[in-house]
């Protein structure tokens, strides 16, 4: 059987490196494929000894935009040696089932869809893609990246257009991926009352924005005006 990749990044002090070793032990409890795990890096240290760590390639644009750009390097070819399928998990993700679906799915370019946004735009906290196949998507935005940054707000509304614009783009199915924000907190004053729901059929529930998933087992919710109770079943995965 072949082996995967799950690649993720880690830069900056904004995740501790227990997000990338959490990371690792969901995925090892949740996949049955054989797979090797990568972190693209600026600080490996305090990382498990059974995760790959490599520096994270440079965009090599001048006075280069902010960091969140970065995943494009993903796409570099080669990307050391790494080969085959490769599925990119954000580090501020909680994986609650099995994720072998996510390499038996049959698609070019799968991404999840924005849950708000109305055109191509996906979520990039999951996307999968074979690695050193899609390089156009990294020259391109070297050689125009100051118009494109012009026209979108970040990388994955880039990524999304670019790859859709080349037939290649589609999503998971809509179960799979869901956001705590959107999905899992109740709405008004049940948020109040009622802990966030564990959402059914779903692999991975997505934290983007406030709470994280520390923020959400205590019940911090990082805003003022979004109430979110202590969530004991995001504890019982984020180990």
């Amino acid at each position: 059987m072949q082996t995967v990749n799950i690649i993720c990044m880690k830069w900056g002090t904004k995740y501790h490196a227990n997000y990338v070793n959490t990371l690792f032990s969901m995925v090892k409890r949740h996949l049955t494929l054989p797979f090797r795990f990568i972190c693209l890096t600026d600080d490996s240290r305090h990382l498990r000894p059974e995760i790959e760590h490599f520096p994270i390639p440079k965009l090599d644009i001048p006075n280069g935009p902010e960091r969140g750009w970065d995943k494009l390097v993903t796409f570099s070819a080669p990307l050391y040696d790494l080969h085959g399928q490769a599925l990119f998990l954000d580090l501020d993700v909680v994986i609650i089932d099995n994720i072998d679906c996510f390499f038996e799915h049959d698609a070019e370019f799968p991404i999840i869809k924005d849950w708000v946004k109305k055109d191509v735009t996906g979520n990039s906290s999951v996307y999968r893609f074979t690695i050193g196949k899609h390089p156009e998507i990294l020259e391109n935005f070297r050689s125009n990246h100051q118009t494109i940054r012009q026209q979108v707000r970040n990388e994955q509304e880039y990524l999304s257009q670019f790859v859709a614009n080349t037939g290649h783009l589609s999503y998971w199915p809509e179960t799979w991926c869901k956001s705590f924000k959107y999905n899992c907190i109740h709405k008004g004053l049940n948020a109040w009352f009622k802990v966030p729901k564990k959402p059914q059929d779903c692999k991975i529930v997505v934290f983007h924005g406030n709470p994280n998933p520390p923020d959400a087992i205590f019940g911090k919710s990082g805003k003022w005006y979004r109430k979110v109770l202590p969530t004991p079943w995001v504890a019982d995965h984020w180990q």
